[in-house]
């Protein structure tokens, strides 16, 4: 990857308001917390990357990440988010809630932009 000027390193989404290190209420009411570090912000490309240090995904999986692209086609934006993480062994469960949440938040932000 090319050097970029708009390549942010090691600044925490707490330094940028302090709400999203909260606990996120899931769809079942559980709360979770997550405290990421923004890795990278590429503007040119639509890509922002996430790397988690504190919180519950990180307390059961090794090397969280996760990356939130967006490619433009004909004035319709489409996202694709991958999530990368090491299970420690195999008696973990996949991370299907947290796409679950993603899925749901992507929408939510899909809505809010539509109407």
């Amino acid at each position: 990857m090319k050097a970029n000027k708009d390549v942010f390193h090691d600044v925490t989404l707490e330094l940028l308001d302090p709400k999203f290190v909260e606990p996120i209420p899931l769809a079942d009411g559980e709360k979770k917390i997550s405290k990421q570090v923004l890795e990278t912000i590429d503007h040119e490309n639509k890509v922002l990357t996430l790397k988690e240090f504190k919180g519950d995904v990180v307390d059961i999986y090794d090397n969280f990440k996760g990356t939130l692209h967006i490619e433009t086609k004909d004035e319709i934006d489409l996202v694709s988010w991958t999530l990368e993480y090491e299970r420690p062994n195999e008696n973990v469960p996949e991370l299907i809630r947290l796409l679950n949440f993603i899925i749901g938040m992507t929408k939510a932000i899909d809505d809010h932009h539509a109407n």
